[in-house]
């Protein structure tokens, strides 16, 4: 489904990280985290078929980093179970949005439908 994406997950909650990282690994991607806005940035710069983004981080919002991605034309999909998805839709409005807790089969669908065409594949 996901052979060979790859796919940069930031998120927060460690136990949300390991079962999105895990859906997503068994789905056949290969997977980068972060749990920070400070690490998010650091990945920034690397090529990815799909960012899955929480938006409330410990250190701040992801906005930072989504803007990073934008630039570079990597599709954003927010994830997050709190009122920002709508501040996140209108800054980015090609992003995609969705609420904690996403069903597996939804989280793929969606980063099938958003993955960028001509993704790295290693």
């Amino acid at each position: 489904m996901l052979d060979g994406l790859n796919i940069l997950l930031v998120e927060d909650d460690v136990l949300i990280l390991l079962d999105l990282k895990a859906s997503l690994e068994n789905a056949g991607a290969h997977v980068t985290t972060a749990s920070s806005l400070r690490d998010a940035l650091k990945y920034c710069e690397a090529d990815y078929a799909a960012a899955i983004l929480d938006i409330r981080l410990p250190d701040g919002e992801v906005f930072p980093a989504a803007e990073r991605l934008a630039q570079a034309r990597i599709p954003i999909i927010f994830h997050s179970g709190n009122a920002g998805c709508d501040s996140a839709r209108a800054r980015f409005p090609d992003a995609a949005a969705l609420s904690k807790p996403v069903q597996e089969q939804v989280l793929i669908a969606t980063v099938q439908q958003k993955a960028k065409s001509t993704a790295r594949i290693n």
